[in-house]
């Protein structure tokens, strides 16, 4: 059996710390207590708790890489509603995202030759080994983009038309700065992703 690594010991007693301290936070309720739901990136950079001033049981926090309204994206919005009562959703991108760094293209050529961590040279990504991969990098959608205000645009358009998500919920679009901290709401979003009778 292998010895469990820095990073696994270190989880666990942080969690055992969070634990010892949790107080009575095991009588949250299910449904967001502000029902409201945030869709943002997985980005390390980005603590929605501490962006949108949340505490634990606010809202539902939503993440994917990018950030984007993919089909299980709009899975969770769609529950989040339904069954749990939020009625208001943030669609927040990012500065400096590195889905704008490849296209689905390039990340299935690199997944071909190797499935181990690429490397980026500011310009280029390559493979620092060649292992052979897998085709089936091939087949997924990536949800890349070039432009982050467009994008946000995109997303909110793509909820707001789907046929399972509410015309009453409004749906905001922003991007955060990994610079300043401050959500920039993207007006072309928010717009598209207003209230309809």
């Amino acid at each position: 059996m292998t010895k469990p690594s820095a990073v696994f010991e270190e989880v666990v007693s942080a969690n055992g710390k969070y634990a010892g301290d949790f107080g009575d936070k095991g009588k949250l309720a299910l449904p967001p207590a502000r029902r409201f739901a945030i869709l943002t990136c997985m980005d390390a950079r980005l603590d929605p708790a501490k962006y949108a001033g949340l505490a634990e049981g606010d809202a539902h926090v939503i993440r994917n890489a990018g950030g984007r309204a993919s089909d299980d994206a709009i899975r969770s919005l769609v529950i989040s509603h339904k069954l749990l009562g939020t009625n208001e959703w943030f669609v927040i991108h990012h500065s400096d995202c590195g889905m704008q760094l490849f296209t689905n293209e390039i990340i299935g050529d690199l997944l071909v030759d190797d499935l181990g961590t690429a490397q980026f040279d500011g310009k280029k990504w390559s493979n620092p080994h060649h292992h052979g991969g897998s085709v089936a990098g091939k087949f997924v959608h990536w949800h890349t983009f070039e432009d982050n205000g467009k994008s946000v645009v995109e997303d909110v358009q793509r909820i707001r038309s789907h046929p399972l998500v509410p015309k009453q919920v409004p749906i905001y679009g922003f991007i955060y700065d990994v610079k300043t901290g401050r959500l920039d709401e993207v007006a072309e979003a928010t717009a598209a992703g207003r209230v309809s009778a």
